[in-house]
């Protein structure tokens, strides 16, 4: 397993040991004593999977403590440009974004801790997204920043991308009062 630091504290860039054959390929995408040699010692509680055609923008999404969430991500099948933003007051890096592309062929895995504001554009149709979460969903602290907000300037290389009326209407960076 090769690890990646970011720009961005605590945002890693995992790519776990693929082996292939006339078969196929196997890895492991998760193994717990692996992740806590690393210093990742959490323990996931929810698995989260979508399916999405190209083109599709799901965020920039977050759960405001108690329900804070950390996430592996990663693709199945297809693939996406993965985004998250730094929401944690205080923090050097504070409002800053980082993306990584994580597709079926290249099997990256993206860490994102509490305290991120997290989204994806899928690049292909039928794009299977997978996501473990170390705490459980709750509709009460759920958050969400706009996407195309001009204070972050995320690069989504996209004008109208496919959202949902929940994202259409998410508050801008500016009037953003983070909880972390």
């Amino acid at each position: 397993m090769e690890i990646k630091k970011t720009k961005i504290e605590g945002l890693l860039i995992i790519k776990p040991s693929v082996f292939t054959d006339e078969r196929g390929y196997f890895f492991e995408s998760y193994n717990k004593d692996n992740f806590t040699k690393l210093g990742l010692s959490t323990e996931f509680v929810q698995d989260n999977e979508s399916k999405s055609q190209k083109n599709v923008l799901r965020g920039l999404h977050f759960q405001n403590p108690p329900y804070e969430q950390g996430k592996l991500v990663r693709v199945i099948k297809g693939a996406v440009l993965d985004v998250a933003v730094d929401i944690r007051v205080g923090s050097p890096t504070y409002g800053q974004w980082e993306s990584v592309v994580l597709t079926e062929e290249n099997k990256v895995m993206y860490w994102i801790p509490a305290g991120f504001a997290h989204g994806f554009l899928t690049l292909k149709d039928d794009t299977i997204f997978s996501y473990k979460c170390t705490n459980v969903y709750n509709k009460q602290s759920e958050g969400s920043i706009m996407w195309n907000d001009p204070d972050i300037g995320i690069e989504w290389n996209i004008d109208n991308p496919v959202l949902s009326d929940k994202d259409k209407v998410a508050p801008d960076f500016k009037s953003f009062i983070s909880n972390f």
